[in-house]
């Protein structure tokens, strides 16, 4: 890493996220109570390993990438138990972009669909609900799960989103599944975007190949409220028209809004009732998974495939605004899984093959990069004046940003595989592999 950076304006960090529709205690969405991987608390632990500051460790059933969500004395996430198909049939099922350029797939026979819930102080593994069962279902990418999007965790209940094969409300006290709903997509390569809920609503962003909205389910009966189509595409092939991003809710002028990235556009829609605000034309971008951010002023996001473009657009207008409130745009190793983080006029990003990036959000001009070794699909974290980045390779490396320029503090590694973002909550980090959940706490905070 090089170049000088400007120390962290710490006091920003609440100032400049934008207000979530709703704000708890706990970690209860993808990315937390900011929905942009910021540590309210400023509090996690730096530093452990197998024999280091894990206070427990829990082996989960099933495979999945969707992130833990925290609240009071629960953790909980979704699964995805295996009946797997051979390699032959995986390569049948595989289709359109992904046969044509030989992604590898990787497909089930059939599915059990779960939510687990975890005692948050002791680990034990307390409650398993089935939500789906699946039989044929479509091919896989490799990297992906069928369990991906991470759930919604309010009081009293759990909102989970599996894509194509079911969306589900259970009530955390008893485990009782209080509806299901189904809309089916073709997503190619697996679900992944997660859901937000704002004001009774549970918005999905249905991005597929064959067909692409954004939606909204009432909380309590699973109906729909409100349904929008995307704006128009120029792109004919359907793995052009695909996309898989997590909606962003913020306030501008006292009007709340969701964002959300898709092929092509970048559109704000307003929560109670699906209409369109404004939109902006990113170019050929498809298949975006990472986050929107916002420091309040401004929201940042990638366009995925296949320029891998980072875009900076004001807040504030209405209707296609490409022409007037595009600020900026950077090619600085853009990721197109994990999402980015900010604070105070900088923009953290780590590329998929591990190239870490400072951006200036005046103007996206480089302040720092650097290569942090592995490869990424986790999304980086912010705590206090040090950002978290996790590997796919079970490492994460510990930056502090300094007057003098990127400090690294540390690497950390557990065993197995780190697809999915942690979450923090009183100074506790629920960090998911491959195959355990872990609690991870300096002895101060357990």
């Amino acid at each position: 890493m090089h170049a000088p950076s400007a120390a962290f304006a710490l006091l920003l960090i609440i100032a400049l996220t934008p207000t979530p529709a709703w704000c708890d205690e706990g970690w209860p969405q993808f990315r937390g109570p900011t929905q942009q991987g910021v540590v309210p608390s400023g509090a996690a632990p730096q530093a452990w390993g197998e024999e280091q500051n894990i206070a427990w460790k829990t082996a989960l059933p099933g495979r999945a990438w969707s992130s833990p969500v925290v609240l009071g004395g629960q953790v909980w996430l979704t699964t995805a138990v295996e009946q797997l198909a051979s390699d032959a049939e995986a390569a049948a099922q595989s289709s359109g972009l992904a046969k044509t350029i030989g992604l590898q797939m990787s497909l089930a026979k059939r599915l059990s669909l779960q939510a687990v819930c975890v005692d948050r102080r002791s680990g034990e593994l307390v409650r398993t609900v089935t939500l789906f069962e699946v039989d044929k279902p479509n091919s896989i990418h490799a990297l992906n799960s069928y369990a991906s999007p991470t759930p919604v965790l309010e009081a009293g209940r759990l909102y989970c989103h599996f894509g194509t094969y079911g969306n589900a409300c259970l009530d955390t006290a008893t485990g009782r599944v209080l509806w299901r709903r189904v809309l089916p997509l073709q997503h190619y390569v697996g679900p992944g975007s997660s859901p937000v809920v704002h004001d009774g609503l549970m918005v999905l962003t249905c991005d597929g190949a064959d067909q692409q909205y954004v939606t909204a389910l009432n909380t309590e009966t699973g109906e729909t409220a409100w349904k929008t189509d995307r704006p128009p595409i120029r792109a004919t092939n359907p793995d052009f028209r695909k996309s898989y991003c997590t909606p962003l809710v913020l306030r501008r002028d006292g009007q709340t809004q969701i964002v959300v990235t898709g092929a092509q556009w970048m559109v704000a829609y307003d929560p109670d009732t699906g209409d369109e605000l404004w939109r902006v034309d990113h170019g050929s971008g498809f298949s975006i998974v990472p986050r929107p951010v916002s420091d309040g002023e401004r929201v940042y996001f990638s366009s995925g495939y296949p320029m891998k473009l980072m875009f900076a657009v004001r807040l504030g207008g209405r209707g296609d605004v490409t022409q007037t409130h595009v600020a900026w745009r950077s090619r600085r190793q853009t990721p197109t899984q994990p999402s980015p983080v900010l604070v105070g006029g900088r923009m953290y990003t780590v590329s998929d093959d591990g190239v870490g990036v400072c951006l200036d959000t005046a103007d996206g001009s480089l302040v720092w990069q650097g290569r942090l070794g592995g490869t990424y699909s986790a999304s980086p974290l912010l705590a206090g004046d040090r950002v978290y980045f996790f590997s796919r390779e079970g490492e994460t490396t510990v930056v502090r940003d300094a007057e003098s320029g990127p400090e690294k503090l540390g690497v950390s590694r557990v065993d197995g595989r780190i697809m999915a973002s942690p979450a923090v909550v009183d100074g506790v980090m629920y960090l998911r592999t491959d195959t355990h959940l872990y609690a991870i706490a300096e002895p101060s905070t357990t």
